[in-house]
This record gives structure tokens, C-alpha cells and sequence, in this order.
């Protein structure tokens, strides 16, 4: 019997990422496959498996570990010292401190600027009847938010935005490359003012750490605040152009969220389309075994977020999208060690923005059909590169 032929990883992990999951979870738990750039890799589809994996301290985050010589973005070192690269105990240190930027009480007390942020928005749309609502709100929201966080004046937030799109869909390899120097130079400029100047935002705190009590290195420091940065803005606003999408394509959906967005809504809308399609690759340590199947050291392990979101074992009625979702413990911001420190920033900015949204235009519509919604060509992170909506009914209202 001949060797099993790998799963490719296609168009369709783009077009139908939901409809290929399934398909995969009915053969099996845990497949070889083949990611577009011809990297072999394990890609794991089952809740259980996924969420054990997650927490699993043999499958590490640490490019040294891959044996295939793994180089991802191939950041700088100033930029690679970052929570996604590190293991415990690291990880463990470094997280400790940039966590001090997150705690609950920290988030709540950005909630009224949230909110102020989402009705600047809000009011330089109103008049307009169509709109595309990524560049117009998706994104300036969550880059507004995390500059505020980190003390970006508003004159530097345009650039920011550009740098940060031509990394996530560079038309060119030197599009990239020329947009993570300038990101990378940013950071520095940004460092050194805050150094000269500190306030009161979480990089001021981040320096003073660094240079206070010399619990973070350099490139730690650099690295901290290119992910908080980075990873800030775009899952957010992914997260809330796929929630708008999921929720303007089911009007019983909807008009449940008109009634009032909760935090299992916000839960239930990153169940359904999560933005990281695949959690960070893994490389094992040591041979380990999962769903059955023995994964050799070294090589690359993919876990598949919205696979197992939709694991029928793990969620009733799966393509269903319930706001009322009472057991939804998804794995969008991730499962031990690694779980996802803005979580709570991000849960409150989709509450704010997507509920400011419906309540100021009650008859927003998608302006083209479901299937004509163009997705950015990405299998790892699933987003829209435009979110075309009316804002008025057929009869030109515009509020109730």
C-alpha cells in the first residue's frame, strides 16, 4: 500500500475553509499536508485534539526547534523576541510584564474612549448611503484604540495602517521587506520618545520597566510593542468585519444583537468565523503522539482554530450562530500558557464597535451578495478585503 498523499492546502481553506474542515474531521484527527509555499506540515482538525495541543508544553513555539529550518516572517532579532516565538520560562517572564497593560480594570477605563473613537467614526458616515466599512470603521477602530494605548500621536497612525496592510497583503516581497523596515524604525522613534518623555501609556510603563528594574531586554522591549501593535489591530479588525458579515447574513441573528450585543454574543461570533484560522505552528520537542498519529521532533504542527469551532463532538448545531451560546468554550484567543493577553480588550472592542454600529444605523445591509465578499488569499488568517454595506432601507430611512 502506497504512502497516503498529503492534504494540499488550496483555495478552498480560503473560499470554504468551514465546508473543507468538515471533510478533513470525518477521515481523521490529524493529517499530513502540504501549506502553498510546499512546507509538509501536520494539520490537526478535531476539537480535542486542537485544544490538548494548544496546552501542550512538548509542542513548542521556538523556531530553534524546527528541523526543518522554519523562518516564518523572518523578523529582525529586535523584533523576534516576542511571545509567539517563546516557551516557559521566557515566556513566562515576559508575559508577567506586558500583562500589566491588560488587566481588567486597565480595559474598563478605556471603554469610554472606545466608545468615543467608534462615534467619530460613526458621525463622518452619517449622510452616506454606501460605504465600505473596512477602511471606513473595521480598521481605523482597533488602530485608534492600540495607538491610544501605546501613545501614537494621531499625525502617525496613517503610515502605521499602511505598513501594517503591506505585511498582512503585500502586493510584492519587497512591499513586505520595505514595510517592516519602516515599522520596525517607527518602534524605535517611539521607544526613544517615550524615553525622553513618558506618560502614562502602556509603552511609557514598558520603558520604565525596561529601564527601571531591567526586567525586559531591548529587543524584548522592541518586540512587545510591535506585537501589541501588530496583532492589536489586525485580529480586531477581522474579528469585527467577520462578526458584522456573520450576523448581516442571518437576520435572526441580527436582530438578536440589535437587541443588545453580550460578551457570549461577542464569544459566539468569534466561534463561528474566528479571525486566526490556525493557531501559531508548533514544533515538537520530542516525538509525540496525537489523535493516534506519532509527529516526529522537529517538524511543523498546524492547529486549525475554525475546525475545531465547528466540531459537531464539541458544539451542537456548529453552523449555527447562537448569540445565546451558553457552553462555548472556544479556542479563539487560544488555551493555556499561550492564551491571548488582549482577549479582554478585544472581546470589548466588538461589543462597542459592532453594538454603536447597529444602533446608529438599524438598516444596515451588506450592498452585494454573500459569495461576492472578496477574502483576503490567506489560509492562516481569514479577513475581508472589503465590507461594502447600505446604510438606509429601501425607502431612504435611516433610523427607526
Amino acid at each position: 500500500m502506497g504512502a497516503v498523499r498529503p492534504v494540499e492546502i488550496d483555495g478552498e481553506f480560503v473560499t470554504a475553509p468551514r465546508a473543507t474542515y468538515a471533510r478533513l474531521r470525518e477521515q481523521g484527527p490529524v493529517h499530513r499536508a502540504l501549506a502553498p509555499d510546499g512546507t509538509r506540515v501536520w494539520l490537526v482538525t478535531r476539537y480535542e485534539h486542537v485544544r490538548q495541543a494548544l496546552a501542550d508544553p512538548r509542542l513548542s513555539l521556538d523556531k530553534a526547534h524546527s528541523s526543518g529550518g522554519y523562518k516564518g516572517f523572518s523578523l529582525p532579532p529586535a523584533l523576534d523576541a516576542n511571545l509567539l516565538n517563546m516557551d516557559p520560562p521566557a515566556h513566562t517572564r515576559l508575559r508577567r510584564v506586558v500583562a500589566k497593560g491588560f488587566t481588567p480594570r486597565q480595559v474598563e477605563r478605556l471603554r469610554p474612549r472606545v466608545q468615543d473613537i467608534a462615534d467619530e467614526l460613526l458621525d463622518a458616515l452619517d449622510g452616506r448611503d454606501e460605504v465600505d466599512l473596512l477602511p471606513a470603521y473595521c480598521a481605523p477602530l482597533p488602530i485608534n484604540v492600540i495607538c491610544d494605548l501605546l501613545g501614537v500621536d494621531a499625525a502617525d497612525r496613517r503610515d502605521f495602517r499602511s505598513w501594517t496592510d503591506g505585511l498582512l497583503a503585500p502586493d510584492t516581497p519587497q512591499q513586505a521587506r520595505d514595510a517592516l523596515s519602516s515599522l520596525y524604525r517607527f518602534i524605535l522613534d517611539l521607544i526613544a520618545a517615550r524615553r525622553a518623555a513618558p506618560g502614562e501609556d502602556m509603552l511609557s510603563t514598558l520603558v520604565r520597566l525596561r529601564d527601571g528594574e531591567d526586567r525586559l531586554s531591548e529587543n524584548e522591549l522592541t518586540s512587545a510593542a510591535f506585537l501589541v501593535l501588530f496583532a492589536g489591530y489586525e485580529n480586531t479588525m477581522n474579528l469585527l468585519g467577520n462578526g458584522l458579515v456573520a450576523l448581516l447574513t442571518r437576520p435572526d441573528a441580527l436582530a438578536r444583537a440589535r437587541a443588545g450585543l453580550t460578551p457570549a454574543a461577542v464569544d459566539e461570533l468569534l466561534r463561528f468565523d474566528p479571525p486566526p484560522q490556525l493557531a501559531i505552528r508548533r514544533f515538537p520537542v520530542a516525538d509525540v503522539e496525537l489523535g493516534g498519529v506519532t509527529i516526529p521532533a522537529g517538524e511543523t504542527v498546524m492547529l486549525s482554530l475554525v475546525s475545531a469551532h465547528h466540531d459537531p463532538d464539541r458544539f451542537p448545531d456548529p453552523e449555527r450562530l447562537d448569540l445565546d451560546r451558553a457552553d462555548n468554550p472556544h479556542l479563539g484567543f487560544g488555551h493555556g500558557p499561550h492564551y491571548c493577553l488582549g482577549a479582554s480588550l478585544a472581546r470589548m472592542e466588538v461589543e462597542v464597535g459592532v453594538g454603536a454600529l447597529l444602533r446608529r444605523f438599524p438598516h444596515l445591509a451588506l450592498a452585494v451578495a454573500e459569495d461576492d465578499l472578496h477574502w483576503r488569499n490567506s489560509f492562516r488568517n481569514r479577513g475581508l478585503r472589503t465590507l461594502p454595506v447600505t446604510l438606509r432601507a429601501a425607502d431612504g430611512r435611516r433610523r427607526d
